[in-house]
């Protein structure tokens, strides 16, 4: 895979007088796998913007091959104060947005209301509450009858617009860093749905070494300060070790402990991008025994289901 082209090589003129320096910088932009763009947005943006970042939406498609999903064990608490900093604000709104797809995916109504205000929150202090908030009241609206794919299109319509928005107030990285923080979530969901038992089929669906490679390199396409940010600089590091474990030859996919090692690697990651953990951890076993492993311990008591259909048993 080329690892750096230019996305939009055909800018107007107007658009290059209005952001010149990321016009420049659009040039070293790696180039984003074709599973995580989304056409019309392309077609959208082509001549408009001189970035995309990819669709949380698409990131999420893969969801749907690896049902049933463990909601209650991978559900998280919504954290109740916004980061000050600017570069997690970004990440947790990333995280927020791909907890919005999975709430909509294992059809979980009642938490679509608490997240959308969270967003919404979080939003109004990275600069694109008002664009979010126009989006609330449809999407509890949609969710009240069950409209579940078109409430993914409104979580998608979501994004799309605090993109925008970034761009508007010249922060393309926030809109970069907020597909990172869906990317590592969607990534955590779907480790965990390949264990438990250990699924190869859905084990292979994580083999995708050029995603990892396309956040890396983007990370690298960040200004310096954010670069020099701690918790830019741990991400950076930990998906320069998933890259490594992802990369298998043509054929192979990840064995039982490989994805258990992947899981730990991308839910700490989470972890200090929320600042919280999941309310169940991971109980993943290893092969030929029904003991949890020292690193993950077994809850003590599981929460309740939040609502929609009983946890785990998503229809298809």
């Amino acid at each position: 895979m080329s690892p750096l082209r230019c996305l939009f090589p055909l800018l107007s003129l107007s658009l290059f007088l209005v952001f010149p320096t990321r016009a420049q910088e659009a040039v070293e932009s790696p180039q984003i796998p074709e599973e995580l763009l989304e056409d019309e947005h392309l077609r959208e943006e082509m001549g408009v913007n001189d970035f995309t970042a990819p669709s949380i939406r698409k990131i999420f498609d893969d969801l749907k091959k690896l049902r049933p999903l463990p909601y209650d064990e991978l559900k998280r608490p919504l954290s109740e104060q916004s980061p000050q900093d600017r570069t997690k604000l970004a990440l947790v709104m990333g995280v927020l947005l791909a907890d919005g797809f999975f709430a909509v995916e294992a059809e979980q109504f009642f938490d679509l209301e608490p997240i959308g205000r969270s967003l919404l929150n979080h939003g109004k202090i990275l600069g694109s509450g008002t664009r979010i908030s126009s989006h609330m009241k449809s999407m509890l609206e949609k969710g009240a009858v069950g409209q579940w794919d078109a409430l993914k299109e409104e979580l998608f319509q979501t994004q799309k617009d605090v993109e925008k928005e970034m761009v508007l107030i010249r922060d393309v990285d926030a809109a970069n860093l907020i597909s990172l923080g869906g990317w590592l979530r969607a990534l955590e969901i779907g480790c965990a749905a390949s264990l438990n038992p250990y699924d190869p089929a859905k084990a292979a669906l994580l083999t995708k070494p050029e995603i990892v490679e396309y956040f890396v390199l983007n990370l690298d396409t960040l200004e310096p300060r954010i670069q020099k940010n701690q918790l830019v600089g741990r991400i950076r590091t930990r998906l320069l070790e998933m890259q490594k474990t992802v990369d298998l030859p043509e054929g192979q996919i990840l064995s039982e402990e490989e994805v258990s090692q992947l899981n730990t690697m991308v839910e700490e990651l989470v972890d200090q991008i929320t600042g919280s953990e999941r309310l169940l951890k991971s109980t993943q076993t290893t092969q030929g025994t029904k003991e949890p492993k020292p690193t993950k311990p077994a809850p003590v008591k599981a929460p309740t289901a939040t609502g929609g259909v009983i946890s785990g048993e998503v229809p298809q």
